[in-house]
């Protein structure tokens, strides 16, 4: 009886939530191609039209949950969301959307959870509990993968950050601009710098100076070593100073940087072994080479 009771209230909220869609879908698409409009520079993979099948259903019906938690609670952290998004390289991903899948994933693993404490028969207190952490956890899931995401795609753009530089370094000495240079670097790189670039480039041919697609590609990915590199070609073209000499200079910096934060995780490393050690390698030794001893001395002591 429980269990068809669940049934029933997940159909209903499935036909609240497709009824809602239906009603403000127009709305909602007017909201996305404003938003794919003023985000031109990302124009690169984002479509109009929302993806066919099973996941672009489930992004519409995000998009939908979100944009409606978004109007009804007056929430202030969409523009935080919006730079994970982007640090993250998930340019066809809204802040909305991003709410609507927490939103669907909290309900979900609740959802799963009560289902599971009643098919066990655990309980209440203990399915409350379980409640209130997959709550949690699926209203922090979604926003901790992006930042997880992020993380790694702005360590892997300072990581290549060298190799940008000394191809700008060769390919400027041989006599070529640095808007050439970085176009051609654009199309050698992979990973998230070359998309970075790309995005520059593709900005730099739809009007913007090149100063400025350098600062916006700055804004979009805020790493100590993008910031040197944008800081370096800026006050280089304003001041006339050789660029082929700035980017010598910065390859540089740019090693002993790298070099510097090697030796930084390696000072790291005991103290990141020492747990592992102690509560895992430690027990394990003692339990296999003071076990027979121990074995040995309660036989002794029962003999007595």
């Amino acid at each position: 009886m429980i269990v068809l009771a669940l049934i029933g209230l997940v159909l209903t909220a499935l036909a609240v939530v497709l009824i809602t869609r239906g009603l403000i879908v127009a709305r909602l698409r007017a909201t996305l191609n404003l938003g794919t409009i003023g985000r031109y520079g990302f124009a690169g993979g984002i479509e109009l039209d929302p993806e066919p099948g099973l996941k672009g259903f489930v992004d519409d019906v995000a998009a939908t949950v979100g944009n409606l938690l978004l109007r009804r609670l007056r929430l202030g952290n969409e523009e935080l969301l919006r730079k994970q998004l982007t640090s993250a390289g998930m340019y066809d991903v809204t802040p909305r959307t991003l709410m609507g899948y927490q939103v669907l994933f909290s309900v979900g693993l609740t959802a799963l959870w009560i289902w599971l404490s009643v098919a066990a028969g655990l309980a209440p207190a203990l399915t409350v509990l379980g409640v209130i952490g997959a709550l949690v956890l699926g209203w922090i899931g979604p926003v901790a993968y992006v930042r997880r995401t992020a993380e790694t795609r702005l360590y892997r753009i300072d990581y290549d950050m060298p190799e940008l530089i000394d191809l700008l370094v060769v390919v400027v000495e041989a006599g070529l601009s640095l808007t050439a240079a970085l176009q051609l670097a654009s199309v050698r790189l992979k990973g998230p710098l070359g998309e970075e670039l790309r995005i520059a480039i593709q900005e730099q041919r739809m009007g913007l100076p090149l100063l400025q697609a350098l600062e916006n590609m700055l804004n979009r990915c805020p790493t100590p070593a993008m910031r040197s590199f944008v800081r370096a070609m800026v006050q280089g073209e304003r001041l006339g100073v050789s660029v082929g000499q700035i980017l010598r200079s910065l390859a540089l910096e740019m090693r002993k940087r790298r070099r510097a934060a090697a030796e930084e995780k390696a000072q790291k490393a005991p103290l990141k072994i020492l747990f592992p050690l102690i509560f895992m390698i430690f027990p394990a030794m003692f339990l296999v080479l003071l076990g027979p001893a121990l074995f040995s001395i309660f036989d002794a002591l029962k003999g007595h």
